[in-house]
């Protein structure tokens, strides 16, 4: 049957759409399961103990009927009672499987009770047994426990009387070593406690040397003491954790040994120093070499015991302050000092100085390396001299008084601070510091990365030096009455500083001077502010008095070959402001932002003298040396469209058009010459004086040009209103040698002499002149002449194209008067027309022709002397157009 039905649907329509049905069914086949969408039917499944619902904890009637929502409630009831019924058969099949088991469940357990109280009797017996046992172990163990108690604590108080025994020994033994009499009874209260903070007090022969001999077997009798104190007082520490009184009955002995183990030290170190600064002593090399090992084993000592201010106190004042009195005192610059000279002096020694400071001053192109001398080479001079850096002392006595301190940091401290700080790195209390670039810093900012260590640099060479030069000189150095005098006394101690920390052993020695209170003070002290505002008052009033002129003198002006003179007095002033600010004789680092402000202030007030000292565009009176008034003023822009006709030049228009000519020129020479200098002075200067601030450099330094660039621009912009006038003003004038173009007609038609014209017109040469005598070509000079590579292209398009405009217009005018002859004379024998000749008579033919040849000629000689200015004249469109007009009339025949 299905065979006919498929064999019928073949032959008819497909009414049920059985092919449709069967592709979509291959198609979702082929797709797969996830591209279908589901439509299955609910499946009837039947109740099984599988049910999560009959199996659950707590039974839900609303959950099980929602299930089953597909079944009507006969049909579930029915289902209900089919599952009971299953329910109640395999109950009954199970307790017939487990019959036998049920019913021999209860004789087998018959008789189980007697047996378990028979095992029960014996248990409780056992676990009398059993505790008696664990007492009797119990008490076993605690008297174990209790006898290893007693052990340890003879044991702990064993090692604690050794302990004690030793301190006692090591403070006989200290005493015994020091020599501190045993019968010299001293109170504990008769001693102070001595700590890092030790007040010491020397004997009466401190710091007077002691025999050589002598004090390498004393230094290192101190250091075996200083090792068996540092022993006593480890002992110390650990046995006041036992609270022993014994530790505090002999504390005031200990003190006592601390307080003569410092004195010895102090003394000796005293003594030391003393024998190592002695200049009469004459000591060979050799004791000198033995006194510095003596030294540094001192200073191993204050290391070991945490003594550093109290070596550097000794340092200060037995061997710097004197120095420092001797040396800065109020009339130290006006007296000469004697030379500090070294304590083994070498044949041919003699104080160079070096140059090599580069690494020290930023980049200052303006002045090569003045804190340092430069008559000799850098390397040459550092195997001579030393690692001391010196000034250039000629006519300085202040760089003379510090060359004076250098050379005696260099000799009595350099061996002495590099010592200290191998002792203090080998012994490892001092931290790792962060490294610094010097004379890259910012004061108050660094702080001293650790005080556990020798800081001779700060608190004994700097203190004393910073101290002394504030106290004594602050008067002279710090005085900023006289900005010269102060620049230099700022330049000179600043090199000063650099060259002093060029003598620190290590970056946190410059660290650590740089962040001592009385480092801050001194930089403190420099009242740059003042300095700053002196010399604005003295170039803002010199530069005032110039700018008081508004008149821009033409007469002035001085066409010299070189191109970057300033024409006026007034911009010479100003860039002579600006350079100033950044010259060796005024800059300072410390002032660049001021002075950076200052610079762009000049350039703005030079702008604002340029717009008021100019004439306004409107017409007004025109300020020149000769007081001409300007009766006639050109406003119309450069690319007019259609000029009008203008009247005729006077003698007094002329003259006041040269005057505006030149003040304009001048004008723009002195701007153009202002932005090439000030640029050149950014690129060359400026931008290496400005210090960073910050690790974006390259985006502060965008930043300023940024703003350069602005004042710059405004000035540019006077520049270009300034060029558009001075197009305007020799577009007028240009076009006014147009003039005779109209009268060319009434000439031919005058002349007796018909033959064509052969060369122009003799005004042609004369229409571009007033461009050329401006731009000083093929004349003696002009006002535009160092104008003329900037401006001649683009002057002299535009004032071509003023002038093809007007050339049309002549010709326009032209042409409707020769159309209004040509209607009065019409019906007679020949018409009049010089741009047509179909019905010319045969003179009128020829005037015209002349008329039309010399037309052709004037505008290729114009196009010539356009082309000799640099004009593009093929591209012009309106020349293109003049030109298509005077050929078009040729072949014209209805005009």
């Amino acid at each position: 049957m299905s065979s006919r039905v498929f064999h019928a649907a073949g032959k008819s329509p497909d009414l049920y759409e059985l092919d449709r049905l069967a592709e979509e069914l291959v198609t979702r086949e082929q797709a797969g399961p996830q591209s279908t969408t589901s439509t299955e039917l609910p499946i009837h499944v039947p109740l099984s103990h599988d049910n999560p619902h009959l199996t659950a904890d707590v039974f839900n009637v609303e959950e099980f009927l929602l299930s089953r929502s597909h079944t009507s409630l006969h049909d579930l009831r029915s289902e209900l009672r089919d599952y009971l019924a299953s329910l109640k058969e395999e109950l009954v099949l199970l307790i017939n499987d487990d019959y036998e088991a049920f019913i021999s469940l209860s004789t087998d357990l018959r008789g189980e009770g007697s047996r378990l109280e028979k095992l029960k009797l014996p248990l409780n017996d056992l676990r009398k047994c059993i505790s008696d046992s664990r007492t009797g172990l119990q008490a076993t163990q605690d008297t174990i426990q209790e006898t290893l108690d007693a052990r340890t604590k003879l044991r702990e108080e064993k090692a604690l009387l050794h302990l004690l025994l030793k301190i006692s020994e090591s403070v006989t033994r200290l005493e015994s070593l020091l020599l501190i009499s045993q019968s010299n009874h001293i109170t504990p209260s008769s001693l102070e406690s001595r700590n890092s903070n030790y007040v010491f007090h020397l004997p009466g022969a401190a710091g007077q040397p002691i025999e050589a001999k002598s004090q390498g077997n004393r230094a290192k009798h101190l250091s075996r003491v200083t090792a068996e104190y540092t022993q006593l007082l480890y002992h110390m520490e650990k046995a006041k954790e036992e609270n022993c009184a014994f530790v505090d009955e002999t504390r005031w002995r200990v003190d006592r040994i601390q307080s003569t183990l410092t004195s010895d030290l102090d003394h000796l170190f005293s003594a030391i120093l003393g024998s190592l600064t002695d200049i009469k002593a004459g000591k060979a090399p050799d004791e000198r070499a033995k006194l510095y090992v003596d030294l540094t084993e001192c200073l191993r000592i204050y290391d070991s015991l945490r003594l550093w201010r109290i070596a550097e106190e000794i340092m200060r004042r037995d061997v710097m302050q004197s120095f420092i009195k001797k040396t800065i005192f109020p009339d130290a610059l006006a007296t000469s000092l004697s030379p500090v000279l070294p304590h083994t002096p070498l044949p041919g020694l003699s104080a160079h100085t070096e140059s090599n400071g580069s690494a020290l001053l930023p980049r200052t192109p303006y002045t090569p390396f003045t804190a340092f001398a430069t008559k000799q080479n850098p390397f040459e001079a550092s195997l001579v001299s030393g690692p001391v850096h010196l000034l250039d002392e000629s006519n300085d006595a202040l760089a003379k008084l510090y060359n004076q301190i250098l050379r005696f940091i260099e000799r009595d401290f350099g061996r002495i601070m590099v010592a200290a700080e191998r002792v203090s790195l080998k012994a490892g209390s001092t931290k790792s510091h962060s490294s610094i670039a010097l004379g890259e810093y910012h004061l108050g900012d660094a702080r001293q990365a650790s005080t556990d260590s020798f800081e001779i640099m700060a608190n004994v060479v700097w203190a004393e030096i910073g101290r002394a030069i504030m106290d004594e000189l602050g008067t002279v150095v710090f005085a900023p009455g006289n900005p010269s005098e102060f620049r230099k006394h700022h330049y000179t101690t600043q090199a000063f500083i650099r060259s002093l920390e060029f003598l620190a052993p290590s970056t946190h020695s410059v660290q650590a001077m740089r962040s001592h209170p009385i480092f801050i003070a001194f930089q403190r002290r420099w009242q740059l502010p003042v300095y700053f505002q002196l010399l604005w008052k003295e170039i803002v009033t010199k530069l005032e008095e110039t700018l008081l002129s508004r008149i821009l003198d033409p007469e002035a002006m001085n066409f010299t070959p070189g191109r970057d003179l300033f024409l006026t007095a007034q911009a010479t002033d100003v860039f002579t402001a600006i350079a100033s600010c950044w010259s060796a004789e005024v800059y300072i680092p410390d002032l660049a932002d001021r002075f950076w402000k200052f610079t762009l202030q000049l350039l703005s007030r030079y702008r604002e003298w340029l717009e008021s000292s100019l004439p306004p565009a409107a017409g007004s009176p025109v300020k020149s040396a000769t007081n001409i008034t300007n009766e006639k003023s050109s406003a119309n822009p450069a690319r007019s469209s259609t000029p009008g006709p203008a009247p005729e030049a006077t003698y007094e228009s002329t003259a006041v058009d040269e005057i505006l000519l030149r003040q304009f020129a001048t004008a723009l020479v002195d701007i153009r010459t202002m932005i090439s200098r000030v640029s050149n002075l950014w690129r060359e200067e400026i931008i290496g004086l400005l210090p960073d601030t910050s690790t974006e450099d390259s985006v502060e330094e965008a930043v300023l040009e940024a703003a350069l660039r602005t004042q710059l621009e405004q000035l540019d912009t006077v520049s270009a209103s300034l060029c558009s006038r001075v197009t305007n003003i020799l577009s007028r004038r240009c076009c006014d040698a147009l003039l005779p173009v109209r009268s060319i007609p009434s000439q031919f038609r005058a002349m007796s002499n018909k033959r064509l014209p052969s060369e122009a017109s003799y005004f042609v040469p004369t229409i571009l002149r007033p461009v050329r005598s401006f731009f000083a070509i093929s004349t003696g000079g002009g006002p535009g002449e160092r104008l003329k590579d900037a401006f001649l292209k683009e002057v002299s398009t535009e004032v071509v194209e003023s002038v093809c405009q007007r050339y049309m217009q002549y010709l326009t005018a032209m042409k409707k008067t020769e159309e209004s002859l040509r209607r009065l004379k019409k019906g007679k024998k020949s018409t009049l027309s010089i741009f047509g000749s179909a019905s010319a008579g045969k003179d009128d033919g020829k005037d015209e022709e002349r008329i039309r040849v010399q037309m052709i000629l004037d505008v290729e000689a114009f196009k010539a002397e356009g082309e000799a200015l640099g004009v593009n004249m093929q591209s012009m469109d309106s020349f293109i157009v003049l030109d298509q007009m005077v050929r078009a009339e040729l072949v014209d025949s209805d005009l």
